[in-house]
Parts: C-alpha cells; structure tokens; sequence
C-alpha cells in the first residue's frame, strides 16, 4: 500500500481538502483505487457539537461518524464510502489513550507523548489500511498549518510512520500560499521557504509543494522554490484560483501533471494516464449553462457559505444535470420574521429549507414553507425543513392551532413533531442522535418513487432527534398530506409530500451528503428540473 499525506503551511483555509480530493479524483482515473482521511487537531471528539459559525456543516458518513466538511469533498470528488476511521481528531486520540492507560494496556509503563500518543495516531493509518485491503493509496490531510503547537504530535507521527513503512512508499505533499504584494507587483516565495523550512525541522521533506496562487507560476519562481525548499523544480505545482467552480481544481493540478509526480515518486507509474472526459464535459455543464434558476435557501447560518456547504454543492450538481446554473438566494429566516416571507424571498423558482437545531428563525422557516404552499412554489425540506412545512401543513390545513415541535416549545398543545422514544433520558450531546444510514421503504405510486426510479427501498443518512409525531398521522393525510416514506424497521415517517403541488416534498434525512458530480441526488435533481418547469417561459 502507498501513503499520500497533504500539510499545510502559512495560513489556514488554503485549500488542502480540495487538494487531496483533486488528487484523489486523478488518481481513480487512472485506474487506482484510493481512500481519504482527514487527521483534524482539535480536542473535540468529532465537530458534532460544534457551533456552524466555528466550524462549518457537520458532515455524516454512513456509519453514523460526525465528521469534517471535508470528508464531504472526499466523497464527492472521488468513489469512497469512508467510515469513522476515516476522521480522526486529537480528542479521539487522548480520549483511546486515556481508556487504555486506565484499563492497564501499557502494563505500568509512564504514558507518554512519544511514543504513546504518536502510536495512537499511526494506528488510525494502520487500522484503515486493515479496513480497505483492496485499496493502493491512502491519502491524508492534516488540518491545521505547520507550526501550531496542536498539529505537532500528528506530524512527528507521520514522521515516524514514514520510516516503518519504507520513505519509497510515501509521498509527503505541501501546500503553501505563494502571496501578491500588489504595491510592489511582485509574488512572494518567502512565506512558502519558511513554512518548509518548519516542516523540514521536524524531520519532514516535502516531496512535492503546491503553491496556492492568484496567478501563473512563473519559471524563476518555480526554480527559487525548488532550490530553498529542496525539491525538483517539476515538482512545484501551481494551484490556482479556479474561475467558475470547485469541480475544475484537478483539472487545474492536472496541467501541472500532479498526479504523474505522485505515481512515479510511489512507483507505481504504469498506471495508465487519466481519461477525465466525463469530468470535463461535467464541468462544461457547469460553466456554460443553457437555462438558470433562482433557490431561496432559507436558513439562520445563511451568511456562512460553509454551514449549508452539501446542500450548495447538491443543488449545483443537480443543476449540471439539467444544464441549468443554480443562483442560490440565501435568505435569513429571521429577516423573514421581522419583515414576511413574501418581502424577503420575493419571487423565486424552488425555496430550500435546510436542517438546523434550535428555536431561533423557526418562525421564519415556518413562514416560508407557508408562502411555497400557497404560492405554488416548489419546495424541499431536508431534516428541520420536513418537521417545518408538517408544523406549517398541521397549523394552516388542519387547524391545529399552536402546532409546534417539543423541541422549540415544550407546552405546544399540538406536538406534531416531538423526540424520538429513544433519545428520552439521553444526557450527552455529542454522537446521541440518530446518525447515519438507514434504510426505508418508499410506497409506490408516490411522488418520492418516481424520483427513486421505482425502488422499493433507499439508504439515506439521518442527524436529527426529533421525529414526525404517529399521533397526528390519520389527521394529516385526512388533509391531504400524503407520506411517501417511513423507516423499515421502525416505522418513522421519513418523507412527506403534496401531489397537487408542482413539488413539495420533505425528507426527514440528508440526501445532499449522497450527490456527487455526474451522479446528482434523485431528490435535488427532482427539485431543481420542478423549478426549471415552472421557471416563467418553461413548459410545466
């Protein structure tokens, strides 16, 4: 097996996910098959009790594992269906050492950072290379930048790991930030020679540096890089600002042939050379749409772009399919509280509402699945955005008076939607909720399984804790609101829709962490082609 591992010098937000991702994704189109992990330094156990204005969406696997938005690009750019060991936070790695010290596995001995701590770490490596046996490269990304005092013990590791497995089957790569001083005109390699020069003070040698850059990389700079930083000129990659989309960054590495260097220093250069017209006729899509159509998403982290990072990239994907560019209107829901759905959101061809937590812009959200009802405008509800529009369903076409969720008003004399039997008495708030793939049965003749192409039976990946409440659901579907799917073990309403709606559709799980490009979720797809049809001037 062949190890990649992806640091970061200078500055944070560099691009290092988008870099293995690329990476990754050139790499499978030359017939090798990878896998992607992300070793974050923070000592939380896993984001999932993390703040999106700290850290962005929380991004969930299959198995149930709340990792980083990054692994999302990993499964996005790539075939990988990562897992738990797929994300590994120092929290997790004090957390097992602590457990094993307690339990008496290091047999008396002083515990200690090195090796105990590093040995911790380099068995993540290990135990994914157990779990993916099949797999010819394992890439990793460091979070953090060279030089913070929390990311030390994960590069001594690697520093370490590299030695036991032979330095001829690991690539060391490291992306830097190669600044423009626009006073003086000129890019600055210094920045990039003092963030090697730290990472080689470790004990690391770059093999391969990608210089993060507004523009060209020019030759002299390319030879003075090569020559402070002791690499081979070639091997210092440009990766540049990308114009349009995201999709086109392994294009962008590609015309510096990153992934020929990183096969031939991992000997293994007789794979064939990547055949990327799928991928480049994808990013065509995306960047000479033939029609548009404005999305309201109406969330209260809206000002983040990477709070609802999935659900942008979902609807973009979706939007390719269809030749279509997706404007996204982000909407503060409690803008809309303040001023009405019908002022703030104004005229719109679908409104989104995403998952959250918490009381704060509920209202708002409830009003805007009230104004995609009346108005006829098509409407998708992901997670808190299916418990809104049955709150909103249950108040307006039922009469139900003060419906509510538990979770945003215990005394609702209505609780339409309420906590999951089983998450009553759970205390802790991390890793608690329902998480990850479940599978439910679709009933036929519905909406949601003509989107599903027929099937009978979906794997969807949930975050949530509260549930649509079985004691409303005669007095619901007596009004018209029709359940398209429910959990197949437990029974739990897991979709609701309108069939004389245009498309009004709630999933109660999170199908953005399942598009990927070339292959859009049924669900986004479905949407985005509804707001296309009723897009003035388009056929309905």
């Amino acid at each position: 097996m062949k190890y990649i591992f992806v640091t970061g010098g200078v500055v944070s937000s560099l691009g290092k996910g988008l870099a293995a991702a690329s990476i990754g994704t050139l790499l499978e189109h030359r017939d090798l098959k990878v896998t992607i992990q992300k070793f974050d330094p923070y000592l939380n156990v896993d984001p999932g009790t993390m703040s999106p204005y700290q850290h962005g969406e929380v991004y969930v696997l299959n198995d149930g594992a709340e990792t980083d938005l990054d692994l999302g690009h990993y499964e996005r750019f790539t075939n990988c269906v990562l897992t738990r060991f797929n994300n590994l936070t120092s929290g997790q790695v004090f957390e097992n050492v602590i457990k094993k010290e307690r339990r008496g596995d290091y047999l008396g001995k002083t515990v200690q950072f090195i090796p105990h701590v590093t040995d911790e770490i380099k068995l993540r490596i290990h135990d994914l290379a157990k779990a993916n046996p099949d797999v010819d490269v394992i890439l990793t990304e460091i979070g953090g930048t060279v030089g913070d005092i929390e990311g030390h013990l994960f590069l001594e590791a690697l520093r370490q790991f590299s030695l036991e497995v032979g330095r001829e089957n690991v690539c060391f790569i490291h992306v830097t930030l190669l600044p423009l001083i626009r006073a003086a005109g000129e890019i600055k390699t210094k920045p990039t020679q003092q963030s090697v020069a730290k990472l080689r003070e470790i004990g690391i040698q770059p093999d391969i540096i990608i210089c993060r850059t507004e523009h060209e990389l020019d030759e002299d700079n390319r030879r003075k890089i090569a020559m402070f930083c002791n690499v081979e000129q070639k091997n210092v990659v440009a990766f540049r600002d990308v114009k349009h989309t995201i999709y086109e960054c392994p294009l962008d590495l590609r015309r510096d042939k990153i992934d020929r260097l990183v096969v031939d220093k991992l000997g293994i250069s007789d794979s064939p050379a990547p055949a990327l017209q799928h991928w480049e006729d994808f990013v065509d899509r995306l960047i000479n749409p033939k029609h548009t159509v404005d999305i309201a998403v109406v969330g209260k982290y809206i000002e983040l772009q990477d709070a609802y990072k999935s659900i942008y990239e979902s609807l973009t994907i979706a939007g390719a399919t269809h030749h279509t560019k997706v404007n996204i209107v982000r909407v503060d829901s409690e803008a809309i509280e303040e001023q009405g759905a019908e002022n703030v959101i104004g005229e719109v061809d679908g409104i989104l509402i995403p998952g959250g937590f918490g009381d704060r812009g509920i209202q708002g959200k409830i009003q805007a699945a009230h104004y995609a009802r009346s108005m006829r405008i098509p409407y998708f509800g992901i997670c808190l955005g299916m418990q809104v529009a049955v709150i909103e369903f249950a108040r307006n076409a039922c009469n139900l008076d003060g419906a509510h969720s538990t979770e945003c008003d215990k005394g609702t004399p209505h609780p339409v939607i309420c906590l999951q039997e089983e998450q009553k008495g759970v205390a802790d708030m991390g890793a608690t909720m329902r998480l990850g793939a479940c599978e439910s049965v679709l009933y036929s003749g519905t909406q949601a399984a003509d989107l599903y192409a027929g099937a009978d039976r979906i794997n969807e990946r949930h975050r949530h804790r509260y549930e649509f409440n079985p004691d409303y659901l005669d007095q619901l579907k007596e009004a018209g609101l029709v359940i398209s799917s429910v959990s197949a073990e437990e029974g739990l309403v897991e979709m609701i829709e309108l069939p004389e709606h245009p498309f009004y559709v709630g999933a109660q799980f999170h199908p953005e962490f399942q598009s990927k490009p070339n292959k859009p979720h049924p669900l986004f797809s479905g949407f985005v082609k509804a707001a296309l049809d009723c897009k003035v001037g388009m056929p309905a």
